[in-house]
């Protein structure tokens, strides 16, 4: 064992006392693993559902979780002859994992993980710094006895051997009695709860293991409705959208360049926020307030964040059912933004400071039709911030391009992905533009404040610098929010707090999934705030009538939203699914209608008896389904060869 000494760490032995104490808990281990181990995995459930579920202490991890636990450890009873400790051990680590796995999912994402994020695994080390922010010191005593027996095995005096038989085999009826009875439980618990619609519900009624193993086991055949009934006039009525006469500001952007800037984790609240009186973001507030701006816009992205981002503003289709659309969807021959501005004569690049590679971008970007991407390869890595080139980078090295593609005869669309406002927000000292409140520093709240007003800073240059090269009275310009910065279930009590001084209330869900869009036009946009609701998949069509380009052919989720009023806008992943925004209310199911959410748009996150209603709640589901049956059922796009 090591004893500290004087501030010092040195080895020593074990006092006979702790020998015998020592040597006594792992014989009661070796002999008695089966209510040892139930003890502990039922400790590690209480944990989880806490965190997740955000549950008081109930019998329902006791009735869920541990007679999963009990199936698996009466297979080791029955045929484990030695080395039976080992696979209690294992099983431990294995079942331990799960849950930490669970929480850490549910922190980022607030939905539950399942076998399906293994197929993203990859991307975790390019984001460890945002995970390990995420690390709660209580959620690591998950892992205490792992670490307590690993230390017991290795530092004892007399070693434990794991390959021994256990000295008290459990009797064999007993067993088998005990696993037809876990057998039943889980039956009972899984069965009546797979129509559940809430993902999160479902965990929690099926129990989190119950309901890993389900969604490994349940596997659902597509159920597409054929391409030749999916037209946009189906699309439409269902929208409800309204045919009109005349459309405003048709053709108002014609011809001129497309610049499209998509803001890293950038929320609607930042837009006008001053902290004692200072502006956070002066330069976007700027912005919005003399152009036109779109303060009821919100997020549509997935488990590919940004990524997915990328893909619904430039295909108006909405994200798959699972996984990132960049890994489901880069195969197909998509429509999309790119290849309208090409038929209309225009050249297309995009701008992103990271490896092409990350979220399978290099794919997406052949898939859509972009003529060029610029990635890490052109930016380099001067000033890097995580993992690419700081914003400065990115916009002084997007202008020199600009600035070329300015100068062809032909028009451009240029899309520019922001990146250094990235989780967890901790930007290097010398990127400091502002000085916090001394009540916000410390916190993430401060720490994202901060990173969104270097992101304001950098941007501010470049639109000086589009001004300066001539490029800005030639150009549409387009920003808005990729997707949220500050979860609800990642927050601490003292940022709750700081966000309920910002917003005068509660923080709500409305508020996290709430983002800007702003459209900048030099002779035709003025002061203009559209109160009506819009979605990441509404930016297409919108564009598309401001250059007066005509969209029939092409199918588009999406509609105009600055002469269309009424919307639907169906969420997944960071949600529920079968959560969607109506002009009222955010809606999140229970295991159907009947027993959702309602969160109303204003804000305080309350039930209450208007709303959304259950014709808009199968109107978004049928949206979704109608754009997985499009988009699934593309052609297969031609690779290149390698």
């Amino acid at each position: 064992m090591y004893r500290q000494t004087n501030g010092t760490y040195s080895s020593v032995s074990l006092s006979r006392e702790e020998a015998n104490v020592l040597l006594n808990a792992l014989q009661s281990l070796r002999t008695k693993p089966f209510g040892f181990f139930t003890v502990l995995l039922l400790l590690k459930s209480y944990l989880a559902y806490v965190a997740i579920f955000g549950t008081e202490l109930s019998l329902a991890p006791l009735l869920t979780e541990i007679p999963f636990i009990w199936l698996i450890f009466c297979l080791i009873e029955w045929f484990a002859s030695k080395r039976k400790l080992l696979y209690y051990f294992l099983t431990n680590l294995l079942v331990t994992a799960i849950f930490f796995a669970a929480i850490m999912y549910y922190q980022y994402y607030g939905v539950i993980v399942d076998y399906h994020a293994l197929e993203q695994v990859n991307q975790v080390t390019a984001v460890k710094n945002s995970v390990f922010s995420l690390i709660k010191p209580y959620y690591l005593l998950i892992f205490t006895d792992i670490v307590v027996l690993a230390v017991f095995y290795l530092r004892g005096r007399k070693k434990l051997d794991w390959r021994l038989p256990s000295s008290g085999r459990e009797r064999r009826g007993y067993m088998t009695a005990l696993f037809v009875v876990s057998v039943v439980m889980c039956f009972v618990n899984i069965f009546p709860n797979r129509a559940s619609m809430n993902e999160l519900k479902k965990a929690e009624d099926m129990g989190i293991l119950n309901y890993e193993a389900y969604t490994i086991f349940s596997k659902k055949t597509q159920d597409w409705t054929p391409l030749a009934d999916i037209t946009q006039e189906k699309i439409d009525g269902i929208k409800q959208i309204q045919p009109l006469q005349s459309l405003e500001y048709q053709g108002a952007a014609k011809g001129k360049n497309l610049i499209i800037i998509q803001m890293e984790s950038f929320q609607n609240f930042l837009v006008g926020l001053e902290l004692d009186g200072q502006q956070v973001t002066p330069n976007i507030s700027r912005l919005m307030k003399e152009n036109f701006y779109f303060p009821n816009f919100y997020q549509q992205v997935g488990q590919g964040n940004t990524s997915d981002a990328e893909f619904i503003v430039n295909t108006s289709l909405y994200i798959p059912q699972r996984g990132a659309a960049t890994g489901v969807y880069a195969g197909k021959e998509l429509p999309s933004l790119p290849k309208l501005m090409k038929s209309q004569g225009y050249n297309t690049a995009t701008f992103h400071t990271n490896v092409v590679e990350f979220w399978n971008r290099g794919e997406l970007y052949k898939a859509i039709g972009f003529d060029h991407y610029y990635d890490a390869k052109y930016f380099g890595e001067e000033d890097t911030v995580f993992f690419g080139a700081s914003d400065e980078v990115l916009y002084r090295k997007t202008l020199d391009q600009l600035k070329e593609m300015d100068q062809q005869p032909e028009p451009f669309y240029a899309q520019i992905i922001s990146m250094t406002a990235h989780h967890p927000y901790s930007i290097p000292e010398e990127k400091y533009k502002m000085k916090l409140p001394e009540r916000f520093e410390g916190t993430f709240v401060g720490d994202y404040i901060r990173a969104q007003n270097y992101a304001d800073y950098a941007l501010g240059e470049f639109i000086a610098g589009l001004k300066e090269r001539g490029i800005w009275d030639n150009s549409i310009i387009v920003i808005y929010g990729d997707h949220l910065g500050l979860p609800i279930y990642s927050l601490e009590r003292k940022d709750k707090e700081l966000m309920e001084e910002i917003y005068g209330r509660e923080y709500s869900y409305t508020d996290m999934i709430n983002i800007p869009l702003a459209v900048i036009g030099a002779d035709f946009t003025h002061p203009t705030v559209f109160p009506q609701i819009g979605g990441q998949v509404d930016v297409l069509p919108t564009i598309a009538n401001l250059m007066g380009i005509d969209l029939a052919g092409q199918i588009h989720f999406g509609q105009d939203i600055i002469n269309q009023t009424y919307n639907v806008l169906p969420q997944r992943y960071y949600l529920p699914s079968g959560s969607f925004v109506s002009e009222k209310s955010l809606f999140m199911p229970g295991s159907g209608y009947e027993d959702g959410t309602q969160y109303p748009l204003a804000g305080d996150g309350g039930h209450h008896s208007g709303g959304a209603t259950e014709k808009e709640y199968n109107q978004a589901l049928e949206l979704l389904h109608l754009s997985n049956s499009y988009a699934g059922q593309l052609p297969d796009r031609v690779r290149e060869p390698q």
